[in-house]
């Protein structure tokens, strides 16, 4: 199934001369990897405690998201290409996305007419199909990145809501109609996840 995920190829072929510059300097996978998160907790406590009374703050969402790819494919580039992989990263690698992810997400919450309940089921989801992608390697097969609807399409999604609803062009109650859609997504990635972990695992 196609997903944003596979244009990550071209987009690292365009960081990589930045990468590269950034690993003479001395920078590290983990450092890019904990900013990522922080800056990400920071957009999110913004948008959380302001953004339901300023709604204009949501256009940090499609920016920041942009900018929080960037990050992400740079630390995985520093990791893989300069010699910087390490167990603390690999943890550092799964844990701040799931922590960032939920500090993006949960804003959406407190915009008025939104259902709650809604966005903590998504974020619940997006967690489990992180969870679901790296339980392949407990079975023998590789982490698993399967859509329809991983990081990557989550970031556009969600970076879209944040600049819709940044702009007035949409209404937050329709959330209670987009946040339960994305959830089924979510579902089925999960179980297109565990279906391909365990068919590599199979023919391994």
């Amino acid at each position: 199934m196609i997903t944003i995920y596979q244009l990550k190829p071209r987009f690292q072929s365009l960081l990589r001369p930045g990468v590269q510059a950034l690993a003479r300097r001395g920078t590290t996978a983990n450092q890019v990897t904990l900013l990522a998160c922080g800056l990400s907790l920071l957009v999110g406590i913004i948008l959380s405690t302001a953004g339901a009374s300023h709604p204009g703050l949501f256009l940090l969402l499609p920016v920041w998201m942009l900018l929080r790819m960037g990050l992400n494919a740079i630390d995985g580039m520093l990791a893989r290409e300069h010699d910087q992989k390490t167990p603390l990263g690999a943890y550092l690698n799964e844990l701040t996305d799931v922590v960032a992810d939920a500090a993006l997400y949960i804003p959406f919450a407190f915009l008025p007419g939104v259902q709650p309940l809604s966005v903590a089921l998504v974020i619940f989801l997006a967690a489990l199909t992180e969870f679901c992608g790296v339980l392949g390697l407990m079975v023998g097969a590789s982490r698993r990145y399967d859509g329809p609807c991983g990081k990557s399409d989550r970031a556009f999604v969600f970076g879209l809501l944040g600049l819709l609803i940044s702009l007035g062009w949409l209404p937050p109650t329709w959330l209670n109609l987009i946040m339960p859609l994305l959830a089924l997504a979510l579902a089925l990635t999960c179980i297109q996840r565990v279906r391909q972990g365990l068919a590599e695992a199979r023919t391994s």
